[in-house]
């Protein structure tokens, strides 16, 4: 079955960085865009980035653009998102998605079971 499993997120002040990494299982990774989620406290989900098959095509919401970096290592079936200068408003649950094929923008249809990050001093 289609396993995805967020890790790295964690407490970080304002500024600093963090790497996120979802591990995939139970499909051909190298086949399908993947996508970050967020979720802010009292908040709807928000599209925060996305990556083509190849890895060679992302997209980023403006909220993050400049800030944050998707990546994707189909050997090791590993997406990632690097996010530097962490504001307070990206404190989130980050939930890594399967997009429904190799190009995005038609949903998803796996989840993760999200990572939180909480941006404080």
């Amino acid at each position: 079955q289609v396993q995805l499993v967020e890790s790295g997120g964690g407490l970080v002040q304002p500024g600093g960085s963090l790497r996120l990494s979802c591990a995939a299982s139970g499909f051909t990774f190298s086949s399908y865009a993947m996508s970050w989620v967020r979720q802010a406290p009292g908040k709807g989900l928000e599209w925060v980035s996305a990556i083509n098959t190849g890895g060679g095509s992302t997209s980023y919401a403006d909220s993050v653009k400049g800030r944050f970096t998707i990546s994707r290592d189909n050997a090791k079936n590993t997406l990632y998102l690097q996010m530097n200068s962490l504001k307070p408003e990206d404190t989130a649950v980050y939930y890594c998605a399967k997009d429904r094929y190799l190009t995005t923008g038609w949903g998803y249809d796996y989840w993760g079971q999200g990572t939180q990050v909480t941006v404080s001093s």
